[in-house]
């Protein structure tokens, strides 16, 4: 087997941006790993030129920074596989890398004047988003349908989110923060979904010439569905009560998500019990939220940072694990060390949440270093062992012949 020739003139740039996950995959590894370590740095410093609380811009930058990063290298490589449109390559995702760059100017130092220019950057990239889905409509109505409802929902969350930093309203800000929240969870709850079936089929049968494992059909919607009803109830001001049980069944439904990954002995791998560890994060957050909004112990942001770190932080990983393979000509089983970089995102899960709740006291220092950087080091090691594969594909998608 002969290897590829060099290309002329290697750049970069180009061989990242030959699609979206090998752009914005390290992009999001790279901020996740250093915006939370940054924001515990400067946690208790004066930022005077904001009116809003350094939580609110932390949320922010972690939801449309992060997993902003996150969700544009998603879409824009898995929509044109589930539609058929044109893969977005070079220039134009160098414009959504530019946009997304801008956007992250203000929550860098917290700053609400810089917030409008920031805002609207965020809302070109989340409009090239809707867009690009709605190319995908057009040709599969049915592969792109929710994914575009999704996608508009949190377009209008982010534009109230930013509105509400740039004019320092921060009751807006909050409100607008817990929609983005639940918009990412639906998105969550789709992505899982999609991606659970062929992974586990693929654990099951190696050789591909069987599809042991299908889903029941009622649970592929089913904790999308029920997070819609939430910021349904949320957005039409029902009382705490109803809010609070529709996240609990919300919460179930992701949890009801974990009984597809108990397929017999395969389970102990990684590629399953790491989407386990999603849905059940994202369930067990949502529960806890719930409680708290029926005056149970813990406080809101415990189940909160459950669902986002535990749930969402836990699924991008494993996109980002099973992608970065399959989209350079490799396949699984994971290499040796993602089980331990899952282990530490769990970690930082627990970091954040135990102290809040009570199960723990506060270690000294700076508030939530722990978890911060078990984060870190959970994402930077991902971008450690992934980056060298995205720069060297094999296979087809390597570009050779």
């Amino acid at each position: 087997m002969t290897s590829c020739p060099p290309p002329l003139q290697p750049d970069l740039f180009r061989r990242l941006s030959r699609e979206g996950l090998r752009l914005f995959f390290p992009l999001a590894a790279l901020h996740g790993a250093l915006w939370p370590l940054l924001w515990v740095v400067a946690a208790g410093l004066s930022l005077p030129a904001s009116r809003i609380s350094p939580s609110l811009w932390h949320g922010s930058e972690m939801l449309l920074g992060t997993f902003g990063a996150a969700l544009i290298g998603f879409l824009t490589t898995a929509l044109p596989e589930w539609t058929g449109i044109p893969r977005w390559q070079g220039r134009r995702l160098g414009t959504l890398a530019l946009l997304w760059a801008v956007g992250r100017l203000a929550g860098l130092i917290g700053s609400s004047p810089l917030g409008w220019l920031s805002g609207l950057a965020d809302l070109a990239w989340l409009a090239a988003l809707i867009w690009q889905a709605g190319q995908g409509w057009r040709r599969h109505p049915d592969r792109a349908r929710a994914v575009l409802l999704w996608l508009a929902v949190l377009a209008g969350a982010a534009a109230a989110l930013r509105w509400g930093l740039a004019s320092g309203q921060e009751d807006l800000s909050r409100s607008a923060l817990w929609a983005v929240s639940l918009s990412y969870l639906g998105l969550l709850g789709l992505v899982l979904a999609r991606v659970s079936v062929p992974v586990t089929n693929l654990c099951l049968d190696p050789g591909e010439t069987t599809t042991p494992f299908r889903p029941h059909p009622g649970r592929i919607s089913l904790a999308p569905g029920l997070t819609a009803l939430c910021l349904a109830a949320s957005l039409a001001g029902m009382s705490p009560a109803v809010s609070a049980y529709l996240l609990i069944a919300a919460g179930a439904a992701f949890l009801d998500r974990c009984g597809e990954t108990f397929v017999g002995p395969e389970f102990r791998r990684p590629e399953l019990w790491g989407l386990c560890l999603s849905s059940a994060g994202a369930g067990t957050g949502l529960i806890l939220t719930g409680a708290a909004g029926l005056g149970l112990p813990p406080p809101p942001v415990a189940g909160l940072h459950v669902a986002l770190i535990g749930g969402l932080g836990m699924g991008v990983l494993m996109v980002f694990s099973i992608a970065g393979l399959f989209h350079t000509g490799r396949s699984l089983p994971f290499p040796r060390t993602v089980p331990a970089l899952l282990l530490l995102t769990a970690g930082a899960a627990a970091a954040r949440v135990l102290p809040d709740a009570g199960l723990m006291p506060h270690p000294p220092g700076p508030p939530y270093w722990p978890a911060a950087t078990l984060w870190a080091l959970a994402l930077g090691g991902w971008l450690r062992l992934y980056l060298p594969l995205l720069l060297t594909p094999r296979g087809p998608d390597s570009g050779c012949g």
